[in-house]
């Protein structure tokens, strides 16, 4: 399979302030390391350089790196970005030699996600890991790692197991089957059910009444206190002398 090639520039000097020159001048500095070779530094075109990292998968992804007509196959290691413009500050490639092996991280794809009730019922797919980090050979990287969520109810948990990985292929983390994703319940609602117009209606008189009954015995209890004082006879005229 061919790969994609990058053109890139021998850099005579390494150091901040040449890094800075060369970012002036519009590119990128780099380095290439590994296989038991001496480093190689490097600039690459900054415009170029964006519009290979814009296709996606560019950690995951070979490349043939021309450095002054010298072809090396390397991939790429770590990307530093700009963290206003998010545009690439440094680049580190390792060289890949013939049948190597590497670490890589592989993208997950969850497919059939019409097929999960717990979905069709409103829960939510939480993707616990976007990539699974495993070791594999350079030539045969696997594109992604695909998860089908067919007959998946809610609180259901899909594990590295339920994906076929290649012969040659091993995980990075091989002494558990650890979660890719769960089916998560939908978001409960804070707020209380409202009641409906006719029991607000049926509320309110009923505070109404009871107002009503505290009110009328409240006077039936004043009443109560002033009948033995009405009911008191008239004092009797003194008798005469």
């Amino acid at each position: 399979m061919a790969l994609a090639e990058i053109k890139a520039s021998a850099r005579p000097r390494a150091g901040k302030g040449a890094a800075r020159q060369v970012r002036r001048e519009g590119k990128v500095p780099g380095v290439i390391y590994g296989d038991k070779k001496d480093a190689v530094i490097i600039a690459l075109d900054s415009n170029e350089l964006a519009k290979v990292i814009g296709k996606g998968k560019f950690l995951s992804t070979l490349f043939n790196i021309d450095v002054d007509g010298t072809k090396t196959r390397v991939i790429p290691r770590d990307v530093q970005l700009d963290p206003v413009k998010d545009f690439a500050l440094h680049v580190d490639f390792q060289r890949v030699g013939p049948g190597g092996k590497i670490r890589v991280n592989v993208p997950c794809k969850f497919i059939n996600e019409a097929a999960s009730p717990g979905l069709k019922r409103g829960g939510v797919l939480n993707i616990v890991r976007h990539e699974v980090e495993v070791i594999c050979s350079a030539d045969a990287i696997p594109a992604a790692f695909e998860f089908d969520m067919t007959g998946i109810e809610i609180g259901r948990s899909v594990h590295i197991s339920a994906t076929t990985l290649p012969a040659d292929v091993k995980l990075v983390i091989g002494d558990r089957d650890f979660t890719v994703a769960t089916v998560a319940g939908a978001k409960a609602q804070d707020e209380e059910v409202k009641p409906t117009a006719g029991e607000a209606a049926a509320a309110t008189a009923a505070a109404g009444a009871a107002a009503g009954d505290a009110k009328a015995a409240a006077g039936g209890s004043k009443d109560a206190k002033a009948a033995p004082a009405a009911a008191k006879p008239a004092a009797k005229p003194a008798a005469k002398k």
